[in-house]
């Protein structure tokens, strides 16, 4: 799933953790202005995307949190109540 502060759709073509870039995530990225941040969800457990996916972020402003993919939807839960301006891709379970 990828949601943005204004939208939530499918990730059907959702790559492994490792094959993440910015191009998978289609234009979640592009709202205005720009996400604080990434949650990035990466399934049932915790594993890190590559470094060029976090310094290509990085290199727009967007800082990264990768956790597994039930903190993350809890993490969006408490985030966007404090209005906090963030985007979230999460991987199935």
């Amino acid at each position: 799933m990828l949601l943005s502060p204004t939208a939530a759709w499918a990730w059907d073509d959702a790559p492994a953790v490792e094959a993440l870039s910015l191009a998978t995530l289609g234009n979640l990225l592009a709202i205005q202005p720009r996400p604080e941040f990434l949650l990035l969800g990466t399934g049932g457990r915790l594993a890190q995307p590559s470094r060029q996916f976090v310094r290509d972020l990085e290199a727009m402003d967007i800082g990264v949190e990768a956790m597994d993919s039930r903190a993350a939807a809890r993490a969006w839960g408490v985030l966007r109540a404090e209005e906090r301006w963030i985007v979230a891709a999460l991987l199935p379970l």
